[in-house]
């Protein structure tokens, strides 16, 4: 036997109908009122709603990542670059002790080492880089492709939604005006029933006194 309250109509409520009330443009004070009321209560909140959810961490596993991403976070300037080791400095004394030639030597090697390898990747680039440069557009071409029309999409399902509520609600506030209209005409149709009520227990005393004075006359 199939559960009873699966198959029942979830219960509609709504506080208002935005898309069909239209109070404030009837009661010009109301729309003041509402804003200073919401001037009073405005103020940002200190914990998020518990359904967003908690912030992605990102670059987890790249510290030096996470390191730059935190100083742009903290509006940080970016630190100067060397300039040191782009140059060949020679020691600062004369003639320059053991240590200072070796660090001279040492950078005179790396700026060395390091001008091999821009020429190699120099020579990379030239046989490798154009089908690599194409590739490198063809995905980003197609990743901005489905980007847009997950975009697309999402407009479309935000329009949907909008154009649903906006046909709830007149649907709603339709059903309410004839429910009140319906309200009021009970209560007008009680009024008069007590009212006449009242007239006829004037009536049927009325009626007892007359009754009584014949019956003394008699």
């Amino acid at each position: 036997m199939a559960d009873s309250d699966s198959t029942t109509q979830p219960v509609e409520i709504f506080d208002s109908l935005p898309y069909y009330d239209n109070d404030l443009e009837e009661d010009p004070t109301l729309r003041e009122k509402v804003e200073h009321e919401l001037a009073r209560h405005r103020k940002n909140p200190t914990t998020l709603h518990p359904r967003v959810p908690p912030p992605y961490q990102l670059f987890t596993k790249n510290p030096l990542l996470q390191s730059e991403l935190e100083r742009v976070e903290s509006h940080q300037p970016f630190p100067p670059i060397d300039t040191i080791r782009f140059q060949l400095p020679p020691p600062t004394s004369a003639p320059g002790t053991d240590e200072e030639w070796k660090a001279s030597l040492d950078n005179a090697r790396a700026q060395l080492e390091h001008q091999r390898m821009r020429q190699t990747n120099v020579s990379l680039l030239q046989t490798y880089g154009p089908n690599a440069w194409r590739i490198h557009n063809y995905l980003l071409e197609a990743q901005a492709k489905q980007i847009e029309k997950t975009l697309e999409d999402l407009k479309q399902l935000t329009v949907d939604v909008n154009r649903q509520r906006k046909n709830d609600q007149e649907r709603l506030g339709t059903q309410l005006n004839m429910l009140e209209t319906r309200w009021t005409q009970l209560i007008s149709s009680v009024l008069q029933i007590e009212m006449a009520n009242v007239a006829l227990d004037g009536e049927i005393d009325r009626l007892n006194r007359r009754e009584a004075e014949v019956a003394e006359m008699v």
